[in-house]
């Protein structure tokens, strides 16, 4: 009911199943359009405390993030007065909007406000790295290796822009030229803020869940973990804007090894929930 010919949902895009995501590398419309990003996985937002939203932070809510599909027109392609008009006409929601707001009067304002309060329940925490850290369970030495690993800063040095096991987020939920580029069709950050020092940076994304959510990056160009981190071993492109945590742009890329590589992914995979992907409460 939220689209424009009533085919498509924010389930569509963002599907349960899949971290809500869509292993697509671009969501397609109700028209057949299709936008240059990939759709973005969702939990945890509820410790998003910059409260920027999108690849390139252009939503400071979740409310206003939630806003903008239902009208775009490469997307949803609805009208919101006529969208309220259907939700004002259903059997059930009147009667629910009058339970969670006190009114039964559906808008915009209140249907935004009623997803982002759903989003905010996507808590996922129950990798096998979290029971890990629990004393639950135990990694492989391969995952132990990769997690070292991921945290060395003469090796992967991947923790800062994707945290660690003091970031639970494990995402900075910051913006970085991350070197996949020499030159920028897509401005990122610096089409939102006009500043060209933030041309090509995009937000880090939580690297949770991450066996649920391919393709990568923002414009899901890697279809595979290895190729997330073949890009950083030895696949960086410099650029005017690329970001100083990028230490060994002048070598390529931080140049691991075959195995470090493998084990590196084993450590990606031990973050994923399957709990997540297959709550029922979603």
């Amino acid at each position: 009911m939220l689209s424009g010919d009533e085919t498509q949902s924010c389930a569509s895009c963002h599907n349960p199943k899949k971290a809500f995501t869509d292993n697509k590398q671009f969501s397609e419309g109700i028209n057949g359009n299709f936008g240059n990003r990939n759709a973005m996985p969702l939990f945890n937002l509820a410790w998003n405390f910059d409260e920027r939203f999108t690849w390139d932070g252009k939503d400071f809510s979740l409310e206003k993030q939630a806003f903008e599909p239902v009208s775009n027109p490469i997307e949803m392609h609805a009208n919101w007065k006529i969208v309220a008009e259907k939700l004002q006409q259903h059997i059930e929601y009147p009667t629910l909007f009058l339970q969670a707001f006190g009114t039964s009067k559906i808008d915009s304002t209140l249907v935004t406000k009623a997803i982002a309060q759903f989003e905010r329940t996507l808590i996922s925490g129950n990798s096998k790295f979290d029971r890990y850290l629990q004393g639950e369970t135990t990694l492989t030495p391969e995952e132990e290796n990769g997690f070292d690993i991921f945290m060395d800063e003469a090796k992967g040095d991947c923790f800062h822009c994707h945290g660690s096991d003091n970031n639970p987020l494990w995402t900075d939920n910051k913006f970085h030229n991350n070197g996949l580029d020499s030159s920028f069709s897509d401005l990122g950050l610096g089409k939102v803020t006009g500043d060209p020092s933030d041309n090509g940076k995009f937000k880090s994304p939580s690297i949770r869940n991450l066996a649920f959510t391919a393709p990568y990056m923002h414009d899901g160009r890697f279809a595979t973990l290895e190729e997330v981190i073949n890009h950083y071993s030895e696949g960086l492109q410099r650029s005017s804007t690329i970001d100083p945590l990028m230490k060994k742009i002048n070598q390529g890329g931080v140049q691991l090894s075959r195995q470090e590589k493998a084990d590196l992914k084993a450590f990606l995979h031990s973050l994923s929930d399957d709990g997540f992907i297959s709550n029922t409460s979603f």
